[in-house]
């Protein structure tokens, strides 16, 4: 599939994978942040593969490139939270944002 070669998406599927082993540990007490945390960065990853794969519209494929990219600001904020609780260490989230950040600007980059 075309979208797996795009370095945003093989960015946000990386992030995913981190997000999930990190939530996993998280006390019991920060379930809802954890699926909130977990939604949206599905909800990052899923946009960006259906708005790739739009061939029909521009304005479509750019309103799901959007979508995405909201999401990854949730993931952001979601990681901010975190941090903030104690549920992650500062030189994780800064990691994890910084892949984030990289995915947004390839994904606004798009055609």
């Amino acid at each position: 599939m075309n979208h797996e070669k795009l370095e945003c998406y093989q960015r946000l599927v990386f992030v995913a994978e981190e997000i999930a082993k990190r939530v996993a540990k998280w006390p019991r007490g920060f379930s809802y942040l954890a699926d909130q945390t977990k939604r949206a960065v599905i909800s990052a990853v899923l946009n960006l593969s259906e708005g790739n794969g739009k061939r029909s519209s521009s304005a479509e494929r750019k309103r799901f490139f959007q979508i995405s990219m909201g999401s990854i600001s949730e993931v952001s904020a979601c990681i901010d939270l975190a941090r903030t609780f104690g549920l992650i260490k500062r030189h994780e989230s800064e990691s994890l944002k910084s892949f984030l950040k990289l995915a947004y600007v390839k994904i606004n980059a798009l055609p």
